[in-house]
């Protein structure tokens, strides 16, 4: 009965081994695809765009004034807010629920206006981006590729998504 389950423990462990050797000769990749694809060239160059555009340039100078009006109404009310009558302190109240709902819906216009431009960024990017990290693989001999965030850790050397970024970069000039 010992010489059976000695056998069985030293058919297992020579499995491990043999797995263990095989796994030291698969190369591993880690990529972020989405850092690759808005770290490109023309990626930054869409966000900068946007960045100066009319419609968006104007809500953020709006977020800025909302934003710069409610500091100034919090900085009179830590003042003059003790002396202030019942109606002042309601008018105060008024006024700051109008602004921060004014800040609120700007603030959320803004962030479509990025959703939207991330969301045409990847469409437009991604199947390139796809193309160029097959060929790298390729290039590289890599025998699994994993994503970076569900990656705990790992050597920096594995990870490829610089070089990802520079073959978009090379494939959208």
């Amino acid at each position: 009965m010992f010489v059976r389950i000695l056998s069985c423990f030293f058919v297992v462990m020579i499995g491990f081994l043999s797995l263990s050797v095989s796994a030291a000769e698969t190369k591993i990749g880690v990529v972020d695809l989405g850092a690759a694809i808005f770290g490109s060239e023309m990626a930054k160059a869409k966000q900068q765009e946007l960045q100066k555009g009319s419609e968006y340039g104007k809500l953020q100078a709006k977020y800025d004034s909302t934003a710069a009006d409610i500091k100034a109404l919090q900085v009179d009310a830590e003042g003059k807010s003790m002396t202030w009558s019942e109606d002042q302190k309601a008018e105060f109240q008024k006024k700051m629920e109008y602004l921060r709902a004014d800040i609120e819906l700007t603030a959320r216009k803004l962030e479509s206006e990025v959703r939207s431009l991330q969301s045409s960024i990847v469409k437009e990017l991604q199947p390139k981006a796809l193309e160029a990290l097959q060929e790298l693989v390729t290039q590289e001999g890599i025998d699994v590729l994993i994503r970076a965030d569900s990656v705990l850790m790992a050597k920096p050397e594995l990870n490829i998504t610089a070089k990802l970024t520079e073959r978009l970069n090379s494939k959208t000039k």
